[in-house]
């Protein structure tokens, strides 16, 4: 799997996402207080577009009338038909075990790292002769 460089780090600040595209491949990238997500950006029901969805957290309610708002900020909602997804895990808030929306390895790398390649600067011996520098060109 090829590596693509989202953004800067400080271009992507808790609690936003970024869209990329990887070849033919559409990447919501979350930034979730400092941890990275990616998923694809394709909801598994039609297609919606994650990256367009609400973000929020996860209600839940043991009885009529008694609600728990938890995880604030980690579920994404797909906007054409509210399909909801855990953005750590890409799972179904729904159907867990059968629905999910595909992960995709995020991590944060230092730029030097990321610069390494193919690149290679010039260099040409250098000598000491009776304390004169000489450089052969």
């Amino acid at each position: 799997m090829a590596k693509v460089v989202v953004a800067p780090v400080a271009e992507l600040p808790p609690g936003e996402r970024k869209l990329v595209e990887a070849g033919d491949k559409r990447i919501v990238v979350f930034n979730l207080g400092g941890e990275f997500f990616a998923l694809s950006d394709r909801c598994p029901h039609q297609g919606g577009s994650l990256c367009a969805g609400l973000v929020s957290g996860h209600v839940e309610s043991p009885e009529p009338g008694v609600y728990h708002y938890s995880r604030k900020g980690e579920m994404v909602r797909c906007p054409w038909h509210y399909w909801e997804f855990d953005i750590r895990t890409g799972k179904s808030w729904f159907d867990p075990k059968r629905v999910q929306v595909r992960q995709f390895p995020a991590q944060v790398e230092s730029g030097a790292a990321l610069v390494e390649g193919p690149y290679q600067a010039e260099t040409f011996p250098v000598r000491v002769e009776d304390s004169y520098v000489v450089v052969e060109a």
